[in-house]
């Protein structure tokens, strides 16, 4: 079959992964650190509640709103403001996930071949939803000197005339570094100067590990330039499986106004959104004390339990800087890469983790692994780390 270019990404698995499946056949037990469904994680659920929440009988009826159900987007505009971050609900538009919403943004603002600037190390996923948009990805540099911060020179470098779109991760992943309003206002500056649209990605915002009033927590109230801000259930409260993700817009009114019009034809195209949680959706944004609560314990004290971890006398481990997020870096002797590291403690540790050039480091040894792994699991893997580390 003669198929598009477009999936021209080869099937081969990666040394890393051959690895793994051999061991699963055998038998061997393995212990996970890249768990990142947070349903699987041990984390409590209402089970009830959700099942109640979705079984509203208005559901039944068919109500095609290309935009989104009112009262789904006034139930979102409610979270916001729950944070102090007060948003006209007719700003937002619905998606089945943020990554059709970043498929509905490159149809926006991309032709074929057209360009958008992404950080790394970030979300390996971006490189497979541009790539289905037929959009070239250029990446930026967040640099690292004990806290990440965004290379403003490297990303001017970037640049090219076929630029579309600047893209941030914020809190990035996996680094779990927050935008600083001083990088906010370059960032304005640039899109400015070259008629560049903002796409910012909060899917891990409500994750802080702690406060810090430097830090810019959400884009919402730009309106300096164009600006996209994507979050959805599967972050906020825990729930991929329900599939109901959003974009808020921002920006001149004008622009905002058409960007907006022009969106709500291509939801208008597909109709993705389910009503279930359309119609769902205020009961399970009010799950955020409860479920939400509950992943933001679990990811910071896990955070606090891997540094204390690596801190010991003698360790050859790092563990970088974060701020927020579902993601730990650890930073191992550049004896070997970081997938030899990764393959040496699945091999002789029946350990997993994530190599670092998974997620686009531009330097070795970096490892990642999940703050959403249960504690025990994550303290027995984060110690058998720590002794392979050193020798």
């Amino acid at each position: 079959m003669r198929g598009s270019s477009r999936l021209d990404w080869g099937r081969a698995e990666n040394a890393l992964s051959r690895r793994h499946a051999m061991l699963q056949a055998s038998g061997a037990p393995i212990l996970d650190l890249t768990l990142s469904n947070p349903t699987r994680a041990g984390i409590p659920y209402p089970a009830q509640a959700i099942a109640a929440a979705l079984a509203d009988p208005r559901a039944i009826l068919y109500q095609p709103a290309p935009q989104g159900l009112p009262e789904a987007r006034q139930a979102i505009a409610d979270y916001y403001a729950s944070r102090g971050h007060p948003i006209d609900p007719e700003r937002l538009l619905l998606t089945a996930s943020t990554s059709e919403a970043y498929a509905f943004l490159f149809k926006l603002l991309a032709d074929p071949d057209d360009e958008a600037l992404v950080p790394h190390p970030s979300y390996p996923l971006f490189d497979f939803l541009a790539a289905l948009e037929s959009v070239r990805l250029r990446p930026y540099r967040l640099a690292y000197d004990g806290a990440w911060y965004l290379d403003a020179d490297d990303l001017r470098r970037a640049l090219s005339p076929r630029t579309r779109a600047l893209l941030l991760c914020n809190p990035n992943n996996p680094t779990g570094s927050f935008l600083k309003r001083d990088e906010l206002a370059t960032l304005i500056a640039i899109a400015s100067e070259h008629d560049l649209p903002l796409i910012a990605d909060e899917v891990f915002s409500d994750y802080a590990f702690a406060p810090d009033k430097a830090r810019v927590e959400t884009l919402v109230a730009v309106n300096d330039v164009l600006t996209f801000s994507l979050s959805g259930l599967s972050k906020v409260v825990g729930l991929p499986q329900l599939k109901l993700g959003w974009i808020h817009v921002g920006g001149p009114p004008a622009e905002a106004a058409a960007a907006l019009a022009r969106l709500e034809l291509i939801a208008d195209t597909y109709l993705s959104v389910a009503a279930p949680v359309q119609h769902a959706a205020a009961r399970l944004l009010d799950l955020r004390p409860t479920v939400g609560r509950a992943i933001a314990l679990r990811v910071t004290a896990n955070h606090r339990a891997v540094a204390a971890a690596v801190a010991v006398r003698g360790s050859a481990v790092d563990l970088l800087h974060a701020e927020g997020g579902w993601y730990a870096t650890l930073r191992l002797p550049r004896i070997r890469s970081d997938e030899e590291w990764a393959i040496d403690l699945l091999d002789r540790d029946h350990l997993l983790v994530q190599p670092g050039y998974f997620f686009d480091f531009a330097e070795e040894a970096h490892l990642v692994v999940s703050l959403l792994t249960p504690p025990e699991i994550l303290a027995e893997g984060i110690a058998r780390l720590v002794a392979r580390a050193a020798g």
